[in-house]
C-alpha cells in the first residue's frame, strides 16, 4: 500500500464513520490531525525523525484521529503500533470503544491486545510454593503468613490449576493486598521460559499473545520498563514500532520514576542474612564444579555488606533531618561517604551478579534433566525474590558512587528515615532531567512517535514540554508541533468569573475567608465542583460546611470519603433527581474527571494549582536552575501551573452542548505580572473580572 493507497484507506474510513455514526459532526480540526500525523509517519516532513507532538483541545476526538492515521501505515509496512497511555480508564476506552469501532470502519485487518507488565501476573511456581502445593515450603515468607493469607492463596492456586483464573491480578474478582501479591508476582529472574513448567505461565501467555497483535495499548510505566530493559524484551522493539503517546504530558515524569533507586540499610542487611544462610542450599542445586567460585563471590560480598550497611546507619544523626528527610545540596556527598558509596557499589554489583549465576547453573540443570524441576523450581523463585533485591540494591549504589557530572543536571541524592525498622535509614537516589534518556532509548530509535494530549503546552508553548521530554524545537530536526483549538465555542457556552477577594490564598485568613464566601457561590439545583489545591483546606471546608449544607437540602462528597466510582455514581443520581450536588476535590480530580452535560456547570478553583517544591526531586531540581543562574519559580512552577489550571478548567465544557461558569478566586491571575500569561493560556470563555 503506497502513500496514495494509505490516503485512500483513510478516506474510506472517514467516510463509512460518517455513515455508522447519527448525528456526525466534521470536525476540521480532527481531519487536520489525521493528515499530519500520516505525512509525518510516512516521511514527508523528515526521512528519519518522523515524530509530531500535537496538542489536541478537548473534543477534537484526538484517538481516533491517531487510530485512523497510525494502523494503516503500521500495517502497509507490517510494523506493529504501541499506544500508550497514563490512565486506566484511556485504555479502557480504546478496547471497549474507539478500536472496536475503528475496525468496523476500516479496510484494513488488524488485531489489538492490552499489554500488562509481569507485576500484573503471578507465577504459578511461587503460587505452589507459597500455599504449600507439591511439598514447597513457605521459606519465602518473612514472618509466619495469616490463616486467612494461605487459604486465599489455596483458592487461588486451585481457579489456577482449574483454569477458571488466568493469574491476572486484575481478573480475580476480589482485592489481593499488596504484601500477599509480592510473594507470588511473576519477576523477570524466576520465570524462565527455558523451563517446559514456565512456557505455559500466566506472563509467558499473555507475551505469547502479544507477539501476534498488530496494535499493542500499555501504559507509560510499561514502555519505560521495557526500554531501561533494552527494548523489545515486553514489548515489540522500538526499531519495529510506532508509538503513539496519549496523555504524554505524564511520559516525563513516569520517565524519572522509572530511573529513580531506593534501599534501605538495616532492611537491606536483614535480608541479605536470610540469603546467606540459604546460600549452599541453592549451590547444592548446581554443578559443584562450576557453582563453586560463585557461591565464594556471593557469600563474600554479603559477608562485607551486612557489617558495611549496619555501620553506616549509625553514622547518620536523625536531629539534622528535616520532615525525616536530609537532602545532599547539589547532589554532592561528604568525601567519607562517596568513598563509602563505591565499595558498596563494587560488593552489591558483585553479589547481584554471582545470585544470577547460581540461578542460571540450576536451570541449565533442570535444563538438562540432570535435576527434578519439582526440586529446582521453589528454589528458583526464592532466588528470583533475592536476584531481584540485589540488583536493586546495585542500583542504588550504582546511583550513589556515580560522580559528579561536568554537564548536564547533578543526581538527587537523598536519606530518609525509615518507617519499618527503629535508627534505619533509606537511600534514595532520583535524576532531574530524563529527556536525553529518552531520546536515547526511544525517540532516536523508534520508527515514529505520535505525543498528544489535551495540554501539553505550558504557557501558549512547547518549550517546557520539550525541555522535560527531550525533544528538540530546532525546525531542522524535524519533529512536527501542532496546537489544534478545542471546536467548542467557548465564549458562548462558558463564562470565567474572577470576583473581588478579600485575601489571596497565602493569607492565614483565606481558609476561614473559603468557609464564609462558598455557600453563596453554589448554584442550588446544579451540578458544583469546588477544586482545592491541598487536602487539608479542603478538609477543613468541608468539615465546616458540613451543617449548613444538609439545612439547605444541598449533598456534598468530598474526595477521598468514599471511592472515585462510588462519589461519582452518587452525583450521577443526585443530578438526575434534579438535587443541588457539591463535589470537593483536590488534583486529581482536576484531570481525567469527565462530567459532560448537566453533571457539570459550576467549576469554582479555589486557587492557582502552584506546586510546592517539597520533594527532594523538586527542591534539587530548583537548586540546579538557580545555580545556573535561573529563576525556578518561572522555569518551573509557574508552567506547571498553566498545565495544571488548563486542566482544571478543563473539566467544564466536555461536549458540544456544554455550558457553565468557571471561578477562579485566586486574584493573582489578575493582579501578578506571571497572572496574564496564565490567563492568556485557558480556553477564550467570556471574562468577568471584578
Amino acid at each position: 500500500m503506497s502513500n496514495s493507497k494509505i490516503q485512500q484507506s483513510i478516506r474510506k474510513s472517514y467516510q463509512n464513520l460518517q455513515a455508522q455514526l447519527d448525528n456526525f459532526v466534521p470536525r476540521r480540526a480532527q481531519n487536520y490531525l489525521v493528515a499530519e500525523i500520516t505525512k509525518t509517519l510516512c516521511g514527508e516532513y523528515h526521512k528519519s525523525n518522523r515524530m509530531i507532538v500535537a496538542e489536541a483541545g478537548t473534543g477534537i476526538g484526538k484517538s481516533l484521529a491517531y487510530l485512523m492515521a497510525t494502523i494503516p501505515v503500521a500495517v502497509q509496512s507490517n510494523r506493529k503500533v504501541v499506544i500508550s497511555t497514563a490512565t486506566v480508564a484511556l485504555q479502557e476506552q480504546l478496547i471497549d470503544k474507539d478500536l472496536p469501532l475503528f475496525r468496523r470502519i476500516t479496510d484494513r485487518e488488524f488485531s489489538f491486545q492490552l499489554a500488562k507488565g509481569r507485576q500484573r501476573y503471578c507465577c504459578a511456581e511461587k503460587l505452589a510454593t507459597a500455599c504449600g502445593a507439591d511439598g514447597g515450603q513457605l521459606a519465602m515468607f518473612e514472618s509466619k503468613p495469616k490463616k486467612k493469607d494461605i487459604e486465599l492463596l489455596e483458592r487461588l492456586h486451585k481457579a489456577f490449576q482449574q483454569g477458571k483464573w488466568d493469574g491476572d491480578r486484575d481478573s480475580w474478582p476480589k482485592t489481593i493486598d499488596d504484601e500477599l501479591w509480592l510473594h507470588i508476582v511473576s519477576d523477570k529472574h524466576s520465570c524462565n521460559n527455558s523451563m517446559p513448567s514456565h512456557r505455559g505461565c500466566p506472563f509467558q501467555k499473555a507475551r505469547s499473545e502479544l507477539d501476534k497483535a498488530d496494535v499493542i495499548i500499555a501504559n507509560h510505566s510499561l514502555v519505560m520498563a521495557d526500554a531501561d530493559l533494552g527494548g523489545g524484551v515486553i514489548l515489540p522493539e522500538p526499531e519495529n514500532t510506532i508509538y503513539v503517546f496519549d496523555e504524554a504530558h505524564h511520559l516525563p515524569h513516569v520517565a524519572r520514576d522509572h530511573s529513580s533507586a531506593a534501599a534501605s540499610l538495616k532492611g537491606a542487611a536483614t535480608w541479605l542474612e536470610r540469603l546467606n544462610q540459604s546460600v549452599t542450599k541453592f549451590a547444592n542445586l548446581a554443578d559443584e564444579k562450576r557453582v563453586s567460585r560463585f557461591r565464594n563471590e556471593l557469600q563474600d560480598s554479603i559477608q562485607q555488606l551486612i557489617p558495611s550497611l549496619t555501620q553506616l546507619s549509625g553514622r547518620f544523626d536523625p536531629t539534622h533531618f528535616v520532615d525525616g528527610l536530609y537532602r545532599f545540596e547539589h547532589g554532592e556527598l561528604p568525601s567519607w561517604l562517596e568513598e563509602e558509596s563505591k565499595q558498596l557499589k563494587i560488593l552489591s554489583h558483585k553479589g547481584a551478579q554471582a545470585t544470577a549465576k547460581i540461578a542460571d547453573l540450576i536451570a541449565e540443570r533442570v535444563k538438562e534433566g540432570e535435576i527434578a524441576a519439582r526440586l529446582a523450581e521453589p528454589a528458583l523463585a526464592e532466588l528470583g525474590f533475592y536476584i531481584q533485591r540485589m540488583d536493586n540494591l546495585a542500583q542504588v549504589w550504582r546511583l550513589m558512587a556515580e560522580p559528579q557530572r561536568e554537564k548536564g543536571a547533578p543526581l538527587a541524592r537523598w536519606l530518609a528515615v525509615s518507617p519499618e525498622r527503629e535508627s534505619d535509614f533509606v537511600v534514595n537516589v532520583s535524576p532531574l532531567e530524563v529527556g536525553w534518556q529518552l531520546d536515547q532509548q526511544i525517540w532516536s530509535r523508534c520508527l515514529g512517535a505520535v505525543l498528544v494530549s489535551a495540554t501539553m503546552r505550558a504557557l501558549n508553548s512547547f518549550s517546557f514540554f520539550c525541555r522535560q521530554a527531550g525533544i528538540s524545537e530546532k525546525n531542522e530536526d524535524g519533529t512536527r508541533f501542532l496546537a489544534l483549538a478545542s471546536p467548542f465555542d467557548y465564549q458562548n457556552q462558558a463564562e470565567l468569573h474572577i470576583p473581588k477577594m478579600k485575601y489571596e490564598p497565602q493569607a492565614s485568613e483565606f481558609t476561614e475567608y473559603l468557609i464564609d464566601i462558598l455557600p453563596n457561590l453554589i448554584e442550588d439545583k446544579q451540578a458544583n465542583l469546588v477544586l482545592f489545591s491541598s487536602y487539608w483546606q479542603m478538609n477543613q471546608v468541608a468539615q465546616a460546611l458540613e451543617s449548613l449544607f444538609i439545612k439547605k437540602g444541598w449533598a456534598l462528597q468530598v474526595q477521598g470519603k468514599e471511592s472515585r466510582t462510588e462519589i461519582l455514581n452518587k452525583h450521577k443520581t443526585l443530578v438526575q433527581c434534579q438535587k443541588t450536588s457539591i463535589l470537593f476535590g483536590t488534583g486529581s480530580f482536576s484531570e481525567g474527571l469527565d462530567l459532560p452535560g448537566e453533571l457539570l456547570e459550576n467549576l469554582i478553583i479555589t486557587k492557582i494549582p502552584f506546586g510546592v517544591p517539597t520533594s527532594p526531586v523538586e527542591q534539587a531540581h530548583a537548586e540546579y536552575i538557580e545555580q545556573k543562574g535561573g529563576n525556578p519559580f518561572m522555569q518551573i512552577t509557574v508552567p506547571d501551573a498553566s498545565k495544571k489550571l488548563i486542566q482544571s478548567v478543563g473539566r467544564l465544557i466536555r461536549k458540544e452542548r456544554d455550558c457553565g461558569k468557571v471561578i477562579i478566586l485566586d486574584r493573582r491571575i489578575v493582579t501578578k505580572r506571571y497572572g496574564q500569561s496564565l490567563l492568556d493560556s485557558l480556553p477564550p470563555f467570556k471574562r468577568i473580572i471584578e
